[in-house]
C-alpha cells in the first residue's frame, strides 16, 4: 500500500503579519503546480485569513495549530474548529507536545478536541510524544500508548498521526533513522490493536522532531515514516521544499 507522503509546516508563535504573508507566498511559488506530496501549512492564528488569501487555489493546503473542544461560548483567546474552517483551514493540529505540556492538555481534553475536529469536517493531525525522561526510564510505549487510546473513541480516515519525541522538538537533536522508524512501526502496530489492520496499514504516520533538509530524506526513506511535521526549517521556503521534495522522490510521488 502506497501512503502519500504528508509534509507539515507549523510556524508556531513566530512571524508577522508581512512575514506570514511572504513565507505562504515563498511555499506556494516553490510548489508550483505541481502536488510533491500533501503539503499543509499551519500559521499563528492572526494570520490564517490573509496566508489563505496567498495559497488559495495551489498545491498547499492550511491548517490551524489547535482549536477548542466546543463549538461556541465564553472561552476568551479560543478559537473553535467551525471558525478555522470558516477561513479555509482544511488542517488542524490536535495535542501537540507543547499544547499538552505549556498548556496542560490533558488526554480527555485532547479526545475531546479531536472529536470537534472531525465533526466540524477537519483533517487532524494527533500528535503524540515521549520525554527523555519517559524514554529512558522505559516508558515510552506506556506514554504513546495511553496518547492513542483516543483513537478508540475517534478514528476516521482524515485523520494523520504526527509522532513527535519531546526531546526532538526545537533542540536539533533527532531521532536516528532506526530509532525513528522501530517507533513507528510500534505505533502501527499499536493502531492495528486499536482500529484493525487496514486502518492500520493505511493511516499516515509523520515524524517531527529538528527535521531538516540535512536528514530529511534519510528519515523519510523509512518505511513506517509517510511524512515530517517541520517546526523551525518550515520558516525557510526553500528549506521547507527540499524537505517536501525528500517526502516525495521516497515514492516517486512527484507530479
Amino acid at each position: 500500500m502506497t501512503r502519500v507522503p504528508i509534509i507539515g509546516g507549523n510556524w508556531k508563535m513566530n512571524l508577522d503579519l508581512s512575514g506570514a504573508s511572504q513565507l505562504a507566498s515563498g511555499v506556494r511559488n516553490q510548489l508550483g503546480s505541481h502536488r510533491a506530496a500533501d503539503v499543509v501549512i499551519f500559521p499563528p492564528a492572526p494570520f490564517l485569513a490573509p496566508v489563505f488569501s496567498k495559497i488559495r487555489g495551489s498545491a498547499v493546503a492550511l491548517g490551524a495549530q489547535d482549536v477548542h473542544q466546543q463549538e461556541k461560548g465564553a472561552f476568551t483567546g479560543a478559537m473553535s474548529a467551525s471558525m478555522v474552517t470558516s477561513v479555509g483551514c482544511t488542517w488542524t493540529l490536535v495535542g501537540h507536545s507543547e499544547r499538552r505540556s505549556v498548556f496542560g492538555d490533558s488526554d480527555g481534553v485532547v479526545a475531546d478536541k479531536l472529536g470537534a475536529a472531525l465533526k466540524a469536517g477537519l483533517n487532524p493531525i494527533l500528535c503524540i510524544g515521549e520525554t527523555l525522561q519517559e524514554r529512558q526510564s522505559g516508558r515510552m510505549n506506556d506514554v504513546l500508548g495511553r496518547q492513542l487510546d483516543v483513537l478508540s473513541q475517534h478514528r476516521s480516515g482524515a485523520l494523520v498521526i504526527a509522532y513527535e519525541p519531546v526531546w526532538a522538538i526545537g533542540t536539533g537533536v533527532t531521532a536516528t533513522p532506526k530509532q525513528a522508524q522501530d517507533t513507528h512501526h510500534w505505533i502501527r502496530g499499536r493502531v492495528a490493536s486499536l482500529c484493525g489492520s487496514s486502518f492500520a496499514k493505511a493511516v499516515r504516520i509523520q515524524y517531527g522532531g529538528s527535521v531538516k533538509p540535512a536528514n530529511a530524506a534519510e528519515i523519510l526513506a523509512c518505511p513506517d515514516i509517510d511524512g515530517a511535521l517541520v517546526g523551525g526549517a518550515s520558516l525557510d521556503a526553500r528549506s521547507f521544499f527540499r524537505i517536501v521534495m525528500a517526502g516525495a522522490v521516497r515514492v516517486g510521488s512527484y507530479r
